[in-house]
């Protein structure tokens, strides 16, 4: 059975991208915002989750802090285009497994995608 990734972004492009990448190999779920994402771990069995990090209404490091408190332990990979060093610090402090920065190359999106998955 191929393992589940919930991408997290408000951007549709970058949603529609990664997508593209991982759906070779993996079934993908994709959410529009950390609220829609909550709501579908609460229903579907997912595996590993790539969350955005600056997001309107709940950004990622909130939408993180509530995945940490619910009662499913899923990992996850922070996508991030802010250079912010503390947004990644923060991010990796809370527990987050890995980042990617955005615009990212294919490759380094699986690579990280199978290490996450390793880890679990």
């Amino acid at each position: 059975m191929q393992k589940r990734i919930l991408v997290v972004d408000d951007d549709t492009m970058n949603l529609k991208r990664t997508k593209m990448i991982l759906e070779k190999y993996y079934d993908v779920l994709l959410a529009e915002s950390g609220k829609e994402a909550l709501e579908m771990i609460e229903t579907e069995m997912v595996d590993l989750i790539l969350l955005d990090i600056a997001m309107p209404q709940m950004n990622g490091i909130e939408t993180f802090k509530h995945i940490k408190n619910s009662t499913v332990k899923i990992p996850v990979i922070f996508l991030t285009a802010s250079g912010y060093e503390e947004d990644v610090r923060t991010a990796i402090n809370l527990g987050a497994v890995n980042y990617l920065k955005k615009p990212f190359f294919p490759q380094d999106l699986l690579k990280r995608v199978a290490k996450g998955l390793e880890e679990q």
